[in-house]
């Protein structure tokens, strides 16, 4: 069976970029860098991404494309005879339906809140009753439940369709709608009066914070944040390489790839951090800065519900687009493995993930004896800490080694087409430095983790 094709190299960048954006960039990336020194923090993140995200994501787009296969596939494939690294495609194919045991029901939440905000929920609450609201969704099972059950609908629907009318089409309309909206609040943002207070925390140069948290932590969140925002090390962006011709160099890809996902997470920041100074709130971090924060800001701002209503769509565009990208791997797995169509690979595994996302949506509320969310918990800890680094090395050094795929190899397929070249120069570092770099991640995760 002839391997499906996206329709253009713009539709491939912005599928890619889309995974990449996600809901933590928006929670996440703003208040680590006001916590971490603002510009400094945002500076070493830019680095991190150079020296880490850009190569392992031009090796995973390599071995997609060369392999012409999904990852429950691609090392197969490519592997040398008798050599055990299609063991990782187990791995990796874990590791995108673990994603998506917590995934949809945070995606869940964003799209209850964009109903809410159009039903004007919200409107006249003190904080104490938006908080409320939030915890009212949680913990109810049944309407939580359904929430989930929406956006897995929607994803596999949308993905059901097929590779360029469904999944390549409408990501192209949510990720220039994304585009469009991140600016107008941006802009919206940046001239609410106070505003100013707020671009100065996020993005003056804080070195009292460092002092504070020491430069070794400092380093550390900012390899971490631009480690895993790109998820990359279980296949989610060897895929779309599947999916794309040879007519262009995968690095340059790369790099366009990483700068809308990074100017995604900078531009949140743009807009959160404006608008709670503006007004006087605390910014948060986590659930707590989208679900409540937020809610209580655009209460206190003019044309509030209007304003709430543009930002949540903007959130459940970035989680769709995310939840889109991971469900095309999915699906991928069993047409590579079993040879099935699109609709009947869908519709089984449209059931899978509805049902192995039930735990999560149940452990704030049936199952909440430990402390709410705490499935969640150990599902993110397994995924953040353990498969997505690990996977990431196993990409790496497939690539550079002798053993795997080899340097030759990758680079041959790397170079392919016209642009940005894998250079020469880079070998060494890429085959004995960057390695080190991502054991040190791994190790310094757990200790964080358990510290």
């Amino acid at each position: 069976m002839e391997r499906e094709k996206l329709g253009s190299r713009l539709g491939f960048i912005l599928l890619s970029a889309g995974c990449a954006i996600g809901l933590g960039n928006i929670w996440r990336f703003p208040y680590i860098t006001g916590q971490y020194g603002g510009a400094i923090f945002v500076l070493i993140y830019l680095a991190f991404l150079v020296l880490l995200g850009i190569p392992v994501m031009t090796m995973e787009f390599s071995v997609g494309r060369a392999s012409q296969r999904s990852a429950a596939r691609s090392f197969h494939a490519l592997q040398p005879e008798k050599s055990k690294w299609h063991l990782f495609s187990y791995f990796a194919m874990g590791g995108n339906y673990l994603l998506m045991m917590f995934y949809t029901t945070i995606s869940g939440w964003m799209l209850a809140y964009l109903f809410h905000m159009i039903r004007g929920t919200f409107v006249g609450l003190t904080p104490d009753e938006v908080g409320g609201v939030f915890g009212g969704l949680i913990s109810n099972a049944p309407v939580s439940i359904a929430w989930m059950i929406a956006i897995c609908a929607i994803g596999f629907i949308i993905c059901a369709i097929g590779l360029q009318k469904g999944v390549e089409r409408i990501t192209k309309l949510m990720m220039s709608g994304l585009v469009i909206i991140l600016v107008i609040l941006i802009v919206r943002a940046v001239t609410l009066p106070g505003a100013m207070d707020g671009l100065s925390f996020y993005l003056m140069p804080n070195p009292a914070a460092i002092a504070e948290h020491g430069l070794g932590s400092v380093l550390y969140a900012a390899m971490g944040q631009a480690f895993f925002t790109l998820s990359l090390g279980i296949g989610s962006m060897a895929i779309f390489g599947s999916y794309l011709k040879k007519d262009r160099r995968l690095m340059g890809e790369a790099i366009n790839v990483t700068v809308l996902d990074t100017c995604a997470a900078i531009g949140a920041g743009l807009i959160i951090f404006p608008a709670c100074f503006a007004f006087g709130i605390s910014p948060d971090n986590g659930p707590g800065l989208i679900f409540v924060t937020l809610p209580n800001v655009f209460n206190a701002m003019p044309l509030g519900q209007f304003w709430g209503i543009v930002f949540f769509v903007f959130m459940v565009f970035a989680a769709l687009s995310t939840v889109i990208a991971v469900f095309e791997n999915i699906i991928a797995f069993a047409i590579d493995i079993t040879g099935c169509s699109r609709k009947k690979a869908a519709i089984i595994n449209a059931a899978a993930v509805i049902v192995l996302s039930l735990p999560c949506a149940l452990s704030f509320n049936v199952w909440s004896g430990r402390g709410d969310g705490w499935i969640l918990d150990i599902e993110d800890f397994l995924l953040s800490n353990n498969i997505l680094p690990l996977g990431a090395l196993v990409y790496l050094m497939f690539c550079v080694s002798k053993f795997g795929w080899g340097w030759d190899k990758f680079t041959a397929e790397a170079n392919s087409g016209s642009g940005i070249k894998v250079p020469k120069s880079i070998r060494f570092y890429l085959t004995y430095l960057l390695p080190l770099l991502m054991v040190a991640i791994f190790i310094v995760g757990y200790m964080d983790f358990f510290g």
